[in-house]
């Protein structure tokens, strides 16, 4: 009656190693993608874009290998590790979209499901802190690209709250939607706050030259 117990798991270790060996392919890709997607973002902030462009084409390329890699096992592909790295790779591709005042690329286009592409918008929000920042450091006379940014920030929050469907479908949006929140808040002080301070120091500088003016000796 078992005569056939052995090749019925010899069936299923073949099964299994193959698992593993999509599995450990997909662990060595998505962590490869996220380096990938680090490193691209930096060059953003540095406004390196051959730099950035060739980043995210390497990226493109590990993305298609890493979906080719787990195609035959849907829950792989829908493992944290797969889905972290899309994320990471979503969060780059919009960054680098916002920061260069181009369209946004769609998730059917990213070829990534909803949740991941949501996620990584919300990521993307985030990251444009740090360029504000980096504006009122280095160039403050570039308020209007900060404003700019600020506004995006506010344009992804408003889209984001408006998902309102269970986690088991959002994977934890909504607690991300509550970190942008934060972040933009903090940031839209920290532009408010610089905005005043430039313009009391334009003021200050008027009045300066004014009583200068004023104390200049007529000449005769």
């Amino acid at each position: 009656m078992m005569n056939n117990l052995g090749a019925v798991c010899e069936e299923i270790r073949a099964d299994l190693e193959e698992r593993n060996a999509a599995r450990d392919q997909a662990i060595g890709l998505s962590r490869s993608l996220i380096r990938g997607c680090s490193a691209s973002i930096r060059a953003i902030h540095r406004h390196d874009w051959a730099k950035a462009d060739a980043g995210l084409d390497e990226v493109a390329a590990r993305t298609r290998e890493l979906v080719a890699a787990v195609d035959d096992f849907p829950d792989l592909y829908h493992s944290g590790y797969v889905q972290d790295a899309l994320k990471e790779v979503v969060e780059a591709r919009l960054t680098r979209a916002i920061i260069h005042s181009d369209a946004l690329p769609s998730a059917k286009e990213m070829g990534v499901e909803s949740a991941t592409y949501l996620k990584g918008l919300a990521e993307a929000a985030t990251e444009l802190r740090r360029f504000i920042l980096d504006i009122l450091r280095r160039q403050p006379a570039r308020s209007e690209e900060a404003e700019r940014l600020l506004q995006a920030m506010d344009d992804i929050y408003e889209q984001l709250v408006a998902f309102d469907f269970p986690d088991a479908l959002t994977r934890g949006l909504r607690r991300q939607t509550d970190v942008v929140r934060g972040v933009l808040e903090r940031t839209r002080g920290d532009l408010t706050q610089s905005l005043r301070q430039q313009q009391l120091g334009s003021a200050l500088l008027q009045l300066e030259r004014r009583l200068d003016a004023q104390t200049q000796p007529k000449s005769t």
